[in-house]
């Protein structure tokens, strides 16, 4: 069975940091490119940041470039979001999710997680 378990999510106040993680319970879901969405209260879910199987390219939406990181590390089969700076409007759940290649729309993806809380206070 495949699982994806998110951790490192809780409450912050703005401008704090924080930082998810993701671990594989498969080691073939390394060979796949890892993604971190969200949904906030009343929207629908949207990619944060995406990565390559490789780590080769990545991928970030518009409202967390320059303040969120995506890493993996493929050897502890774990995938990373860093994200600082972090502002109310960053208050969602996140998840985590594998695919066969990085798709900028969650539709695509195939396997994810049960998800992470963020609140971040102003």
């Amino acid at each position: 069975q495949v699982q994806l378990v998110e951790s490192g999510g809780g409450l912050v106040e703005a401008g704090d940091s924080l930082r998810l993680s993701c671990a594989l319970s498969r080691r073939s879901l390394s060979t796949y490119a890892m993604g971190w969405f969200r949904r906030a209260p009343g929207k629908e879910r949207e990619i944060v940041s995406a990565i390559t199987w490789g780590g080769d390219t990545t991928y970030y939406t518009d409202s967390v470039k320059g303040r969120f990181t995506i890493s993996r590390d493929n050897t502890a089969r774990t995938v990373y979001l860093q994200m600082n700076s972090l502002k109310p409007e960053d208050t969602a759940t996140y998840y985590c999710a594998a695919h066969s290649y990085l798709a900028t729309t969650p539709g695509p993806w195939t396997y994810w997680g049960q998800g992470t809380q963020v609140t971040v206070s102003s």
